[in-house]
């Protein structure tokens, strides 16, 4: 940021403003919805034509992507948002909608590939007329075997548990594929592939995510009566939890909810008193409410800002995930939504067990630990680059070529987002760096393990030295790393964001100059364009 540094967020904030009054003025145009969404209506009214059985509108699907790529390539090159979170939104929702339709639509042709567990309520239905209806007949589904490169569930190696079983008393519960009459049941089945990032409920549910309750699976292999006396709580290999009782879920979401809110507001509030979080320079001076002595050391205040930079991204997302279950459960309901509104699939947590790190160093980190929200997207390229390629994807060439093509697609993920926001940022040697070097990382850290194993070292270190290697490792490489990232964040105004609407900690007068009880203000506006087609709500 050139110039004078802003003292306060609000003249941060002013700075932002008038630097995208500036590129208005040299021809960008403001981020407007509903047109934004013009590239997602196009691929969705695609998708709700049937082209299982015309070639024709089969290949219309790469026509229609590159009208996609098109599209949202306008959206970061030529569309602006005032908002710093918003500006920072575009890039990211642009990138991985190119990307997550990829993955339905080009990598795997979801129409003839993906199918999802759906309920009947009349069990005197016969399998041909649950077939002409888009449901799959019942079959096993106990491999690990891929279709179409596609991972299936296997349920004997769940460690899910369910109490109740109140479905198998109602309906029956099938594989149902992509529904062949153009109604209501296709449209839903479309919106619920394209917002089914982790797949729950569908036959390429992502690693990490409790298989369902074993009832359900029980009737999905033809057992309508079976019958478990299983735990409320299921809990996959990487520490996920899914709930089978919708008190349990809803109580337990709902304390974090409110722990994070109250986590949200003490974090933006501290974060309001230190300059570094709206300028990225991170020699500025230490805020003064830190101790003296901790002032003094350059090492320990920048550990300050990492660890508040990573709490900051860790607390924000981990409360917005928590919002999925409460709103699907909690206010929706099966009533309204049928099986999505089951507790069994609305898993808990995005957030795996940190056991994880301590036990895989990096490779924990960021294959167990961080959520897995877009590793089906990420994987989707790489399962067809290999198949191309003739390579195995458990031998040493595929899985250094699935993690750098994983991190080079999260690179330019967040590159993006860096893109769109309000300049000074620097897309790839900040956000795209830091992500290429965590594959450089953890092929390191792995390459170094194996070694260790080679001459017998590992087998002879005690697990808690083994533990405590593996944090400090993970640590050390990210109080490297991690500035690329987080600087970046700060340049662009990420934690500018003001995540709750109102703020206790403000009202009794502890927030920065200017801040506010009520910080939702002029979060959203509208907009009256040249016409309708620009007009819209902008960010």
């Amino acid at each position: 940021m050139k110039g004078s540094v802003p003292l306060t967020p609000q003249e941060a904030l002013r700075h932002h403003e008038k630097i995208y009054n500036e590129l208005l003025f040299t021809g960008n145009h403001p981020y407007v919805y509903p047109w934004a969404a013009g590239g997602a209506v196009v691929v969705l009214i695609y998708l709700m034509l049937d082209h299982r059985h015309s070639p024709t509108l089969k290949l219309l699907r790469y026509p229609i992507f590159a009208f996609l790529v098109a599209f949202q390539g306008y959206c970061m090159i030529y569309t602006r948002a005032i908002s710093p979170a918003g500006a920072f939104g575009i890039g990211l929702v642009s990138s991985f909608g190119v990307l997550w339709t990829a993955a339905i639509m080009i990598f795997n042709d979801c129409q003839n590939d993906f199918k999802r567990i759906e309920q009947r309520f009349r069990p005197e239905v016969a399998g041909a007329e649950l077939r002409a209806n888009g449901a799959a007949p019942d079959r096993d589904t106990s491999s690990h075997d891929t279709e179409n490169g596609m991972r299936h569930r296997k349920p004997d190696q769940a460690r899910t548990t369910s109490t109740t079983d109140p479905l198998s008393q109602n309906g029956r519960l099938f594989w149902q594929s992509y529904p062949d009459q153009l109604s209501l049941e296709r449209a839903d089945w479309i919106a619920d592939v394209f917002c089914s990032f982790r797949g729950v409920g569908w036959n390429w549910q992502t690693n990490g995510v409790p298989p369902a309750p074993k009832w359900v699976e029980g009737q999905l292999h033809g057992e309508p009566d079976a019958r478990t006396a299983d735990e409320p709580i299921g809990l996959s290999r990487t520490g996920i939890r899914r709930y089978s009782d919708w008190r349990l879920l809803l109580r337990h979401t709902a304390q974090d909810i409110i722990i994070g809110y109250i986590a949200l507001d003490l974090l933006t509030t501290l974060m309001h008193r230190d300059p570094y979080f709206w300028t990225g320079d991170i020699h500025l001076p230490a805020p003064t409410y830190l101790p003296a002595a901790f002032q003094q050391s350059f090492i320990l205040v920048k550990c300050y800002r990492l660890l508040f930079s990573l709490a900051g991204v860790f607390v924000a997302l981990r409360t917005i995930f928590k919002l999925g279950p409460a709103l699907f459960c909690g206010v929706v309901g099966p009533r309204w939504i049928g099986l999505r509104g089951e507790p069994w699939m609305n898993p808990a947590d995005m957030y795996g067990d940190f056991s994880l790190v301590l036990d895989k160093g990096l490779a924990g980190w960021w294959g167990g630990w961080w959520h897995q929200t877009f590793r089906f997207a990420f994987e989707a390229p790489t399962t067809r680059l290999l198949e191309a390629c003739k390579v195995e994807k458990r031998s040493a060439l595929g899985k250094g070529l699935s993690l750098f093509v994983a991190f080079f697609i999260s690179g330019i993920f967040h590159a993006s987002g860096s893109f769109t926001q309000l300049p000074p940022t620097r897309p790839l040697s900040g956000p795209f760096a830091f992500f290429m070097l965590q594959a450089v990382g953890i092929l390191a850290q792995t390459y170094a393990e194996a070694t260790l194993r080679h001459l017998k070292i590992s087998q002879k270190t005690p697990q808690l030295l083994k533990r405590a290697t593996n944090l400090v490792v993970v640590f050390t490489w990210l109080y490297f790393t991690a500035p690329l990232l987080v600087d970046d964040f700060a340049r662009g105004g990420v934690w500018l964001f003001e995540p709750v609407p109102f703020s206790p900690l403000r009202a009794f007068g502890l927030g920065a100059p200017e801040d506010m009880f009520f910080s939702w203000r002029d979060q959203i506006r509208w907009h009256t364009g040249k016409g309708w087609w620009d007009s819209g709500l902008a960010l």
